[in-house]
């Protein structure tokens, strides 16, 4: 009898052990599967930080994001500042090119209040802006035939002295190589108080010396643009590119070797050598 008993205990024994193997298994497997979330959070955090270009409007600081925002979107976002995601969806341009119509929609507030463009653009013209800052001159060539409304918006915000007096607030110098401009308000978050469709994204490539709008998503183009001072591969075809450097891109790469204040991330913040915009002159031939 006394046999019998030990047995059943024994028995007993290896099922509540089984059990207990059992529990301990799960229990490894759903710390395993939370590690895994809590890591693909982390690296979406990082990648948002690094290039999203703009800011979406009230938020305190850069992304970054940008983030390029930029780039952005620097916005940038490269932030932005506009913001800008290596895993954003390209969208598609709005409109055939060059445009003969442009749409330019409210969206308050405006960090200087200078109206709203034409929307009648003039669509045959060749525009070279020059960038007057406290380094030097930074010469570009628009691309008024690839990029019509997003060139008529800049020369119009050019014209009506948005830019004069501002800093570029963003500079990147990991993952995406942007220095990102055209905020009055310094802080990534600031437009015109209007926005507008992007352009010429089909295969775009944000090699050094392109200049291309930071934004916070499709359709949300406002001011704040980014100058690619090295290759940025990596960035999607969201953000749209309206110039090329022609001249002063050794300005930006001085900047660029200074480094930035690392406020947003590693390698990304204000730079830490000022790049003061003094004005944007317009030559139109």
């Amino acid at each position: 009898m006394a046999g019998k008993k030990q047995r059943q205990r024994k028995l007993e024994r290896a099922r509540y052990q089984r059990r207990l193997d059992k529990r301990a298994q799960r229990d490894r497997r759903a710390r395993k599967a939370t590690i895994s979330v809590l890591a693909a959070i982390a690296v979406l955090a990082v990648a948002a930080g690094v290039f999203f270009l703009v800011k979406p409007s009230g938020t305190s600081k850069a992304a970054a994001a940008a983030t390029p925002t930029p780039p952005a979107s620097a916005s940038t976002s490269p932030s932005a500042s506009a913001s800008i995601s290596p895993s954003a969806s390209p969208s598609a341009a709005a409109v055939a090119e060059p445009a003969r119509h442009c749409v330019y929609t409210a969206s308050p507030p405006a960090a200087r209040n200078v109206g709203t463009p034409s929307t009648k653009p003039d669509y045959t013209a060749k525009y070279q802006a020059t960038i007057r800052t406290n380094l030097g001159n930074i010469v570009i060539n628009l691309l008024n035939s690839q990029a019509t409304c997003t060139v008529n918006s800049f020369v119009y915000l050019a014209s009506k002295n948005y830019f004069s007096n501002t800093h570029c607030h963003r500079l990147t110098t990991t993952g995406i190589f942007v220095l990102q401009c055209g905020d009055p308000t310094g802080t990534g978050s600031g437009g015109p108080g209007y926005k507008f469709a992007d352009e010429n994204l089909a295969g775009a490539k944000y090699t050094a010396g392109t200049v291309a709008m930071a934004n916070s998503g499709p359709g949300t183009n406002g001011s704040q643009f980014f100058l690619v001072y090295k290759n940025s591969l990596s960035l999607p075809a969201s953000y749209t590119p309206f110039g090329t450097i022609v001249s002063g891109l050794n300005i930006i790469q001085k900047v660029a070797q200074a480094g930035s204040d690392n406020s947003n991330a590693a390698g990304d913040g204000h730079p830490k050598d000022k790049v003061d915009i003094e004005g944007v002159t317009i030559k139109k031939s």
